[in-house]
């Protein structure tokens, strides 16, 4: 049976394996592109959103409306035409959701992840 032990583990792993995709380019020695840059913003952002929301699970609607505003925003500035307005779309209904669990206005099936 898993434990919140385990999860969180996991979790600490997913976060570490996430920083290391994010870097990889940079430490193989590729070419540096807006492309790997945007990858590693996102990729390490959402990483650090893990770990912050294992050690405070209350600060989930925090970052994640945080994490809405870096998606959207970074996926737009660095990333090329299809992908970018993609990336901008996937932020803004990050951010959506965000101000609605704030709000209270989500189901209660997805309120029971940002409340308990």
């Amino acid at each position: 049976m898993i434990t919140v032990r385990n999860i969180q583990v996991l979790g600490v792993i997913l976060a570490i394996l996430l920083i290391y995709i994010g870097v990889s380019p940079f430490i193989e020695g590729e070419t540096i592109t807006l492309d790997t840059i945007a990858t590693l913003i996102i990729l390490v952002l959402i990483a650090v959103a893990y770990l912050i929301i294992l050690v405070k699970p209350q600060w989930a609607k925090a970052v994640l409306f945080f994490e809405g505003i870096i998606i959207g925003v970074s996926g737009y500035m660095l990333l090329s035409y299809p992908y970018n307005i993609g990336l901008g779309i996937v932020g803004l209904i990050i951010l959506i959701i965000a101000i609605l669990a704030y709000l209270m206005k989500l189901p209660k099936s997805l309120l029971k992840f940002f409340y308990r």
